[in-house]
């Protein structure tokens, strides 16, 4: 078992000050995002804000408090501005999976038709789920199908509420998911790293540094969408989740098949309470096929026409941003002004550069409020009032 796949809290090592040299080589302006996904109730959130400062709402349970694709403000990591993305999982209690996809797929499409990719991907998974449940298979299909096979190298998955298992159960658990086949081993082999989260702010910040550097891939949605010009059901994505709504359709109707020959055996031993029984459960099986049917078609008739009506909110985003970008440029060069002035003024005098030094300080401040959402959080922003208006 190589080290890359598995990172136990006692072989891991801080981050080291050449790792920190090596990301402050490559320091530009350029703002970094990294997408983090998973289940419901996986702390995707938690993660999330730990690291960046953020506040982004967190869930109780099972319960979905991210129903929609979030950012967490900008910060700063060893010289990289850094924003990360949090989407819901395929197992939303406010969404249907066709939502979901949808949402997930315009933020993704959006950003990448503005010239911008991911520098990685983060996959969240319970270390206390002690077997792999047909939620958590979903998503982590769903997961490998937006991603694909060529981005796996920037990919992540972090274990995390170690705290909750035993070292020798955890562990043990960690080997099976690195090594069994129908489990994260495919992913392992193809270049995705597997690391333990310990839910300390250290160990976030060491997952982030084996991203922060990477160089920004194009996910397989984004390419197949975007360069490729495929409708979301012709995805891969958008084919999976069409497959696994279908096989649902499937057994939920022979399940609706059963009850209704227990409801004629009931009819014929005249046993009227529980023939009122089945019916209840043949109504909410009906109801159920005809929602998954619903949101099938759905995938298919309303994606392109939300692209095109977000496209008009993203392009005011794009507007703003691009004003604020001037407007810190002009601040940056106020700066270099007062910072060449106080130098080359030996002369000046103590209130004179006391102002000056007031005035730097003041624009550096407004240059850190007015970035803390970037590109991809005013992205996130517009998409989602667009999401609660439509």
């Amino acid at each position: 078992m190589s080290r890359r796949h598995l990172a136990p809290t006692a072989m891991r090592t801080p981050v080291t000050k050449s790792q920190v040299q090596t990301v402050n080589q490559t320091k530009h302006d350029e703002e970094i995002a990294i997408a983090v996904m998973g289940a419901t109730g996986s702390g995707k959130s938690t993660f999330i804000n730990l690291v960046s400062g953020s506040h982004l709402d967190v869930g109780n349970g099972l319960k979905s408090c991210t129903s929609s694709v979030e950012t967490s403000r900008t910060f700063e990591l060893f010289g990289r501005r850094v924003t990360l993305i949090d989407t819901p999982g395929f197992d939303d209690t406010t969404k249907s999976d066709t939502d979901i996809l949808k949402m997930i797929a315009l933020y993704l499409s959006t950003i990448y038709e503005n010239g911008r990719k991911l520098s990685g991907v983060i996959y969240i998974h319970r270390i206390s789920d002690f077997r792999m449940t047909g939620i958590s298979r979903r998503n982590f299909s769903m997961f490998r199908k937006l991603c694909g096979d060529d981005t796996l190298k920037n990919v992540i998955i972090a274990t995390n509420m170690w705290s909750e298992v035993s070292e020798e159960r955890g562990a043990a658990r960690e080997l099976e998911l690195a090594t069994d086949e129908i489990l994260f081993k495919p992913v392992l082999d193809l270049g995705a790293q597997m690391l333990r989260h310990d839910n300390t702010r250290a160990s976030a910040v060491e997952i982030l540094l084996q991203l922060i550097n990477n160089h920004p891939r194009a996910l397989s949605i984004q390419k197949q969408l975007v360069d490729e010009g495929r409708q979301l059901e012709d995805t891969d994505a958008g084919e999976e989740l069409s497959r696994e709504m279908a096989e649902l359709v499937r057994k939920q109707r022979a399940e609706l098949a059963q009850v209704q020959e227990e409801m004629r055996e009931a009819l014929l031993a005249k046993d009227e309470e529980t023939r009122k029984e089945l019916d209840q459960v043949r109504m909410d099986l009906e109801a159920n096929v005809k929602r998954i049917e619903s949101d099938r078609e759905r995938l298919s008739s309303e994606y392109a026409d939300e692209k095109k009506r977000s496209d008009a909110k993203i392009q005011e985003v794009m507007a703003a941003l691009a004003a604020e970008e001037a407007a810190r440029e002009a601040r940056q060069a106020r700066i270099d002004e007062l910072h060449a002035t106080m130098r080359d003024n030996a002369a000046a005098s103590e209130a004179e550069r006391s102002r000056m030094k007031e005035e730097i300080e003041t624009l550096r401040q407004q240059s850190t409020r007015n970035n803390a959402l970037g590109f991809f959080g005013g992205v996130g922003r517009a998409l989602d009032r667009f999401f609660r208006i439509i």
